[in-house]
């Protein structure tokens, strides 16, 4: 299993976050557009390397985003609108192996699961007193994809007013 640390970046133009592994060490930057037509992060290495492209769709039912990696469409990461009792966001990706995160996304709580069972989390249980959270994910399984739908959850659930 894989442990990262997001935090999301103050005092930046546009939502700016940083992803370090356990060692402590940066590996992941994510860069929030500003002046665009619709919400663009963009997932790179500490190099500058273009990892992932997460975009907002315009029109859609509900919050929906798109992940694209070298230019094709990966994921479609989407809050579920008929929930009555939790939330939900599903992540579509290409075949048959989606994604089904759900817990206290306002509480940075929440699973990322497969029809076989949970493969990452997400907790902000050790980072309580900072804007930080943990992401655990079990090996096998693709952290950029998992880190860009996070960003996503982060982005529906805790929009700037």
């Amino acid at each position: 299993m894989a442990r990262y640390q997001m935090k999301q970046q103050w005092l930046t133009f546009g939502d700016d976050y940083v992803v370090k592994d356990a060692a402590g060490t940066e590996i992941f930057y994510i860069d929030g557009k500003v002046f665009t037509l619709r919400t663009t992060l963009i997932l790179q290495d500490m190099g500058g390397r273009e990892l992932a492209t997460i975009q907002k769709k315009i029109l859609s039912w509900g919050p929906t985003y798109e992940i694209y990696r070298a230019g094709a469409l990966a994921a479609v990461v989407k809050k579920s609108m008929f929930t009555f009792f939790r939330c939900e966001f599903t992540v579509d990706v290409p075949g048959p192996d989606d994604l089904v995160a759900d817990g206290s996304f306002g509480e940075y709580e929440y699973v990322f699961r497969r029809s076989h069972g949970p493969v990452a989390s997400v907790s902000k249980r050790f980072f309580s007193w900072t804007d930080s959270y943990g992401i655990d994910i079990d090996d096998g399984e693709d952290p950029v994809l998992i880190i860009a739908s996070a960003v996503v959850i982060d982005q529906c659930c805790h929009e700037k007013k």
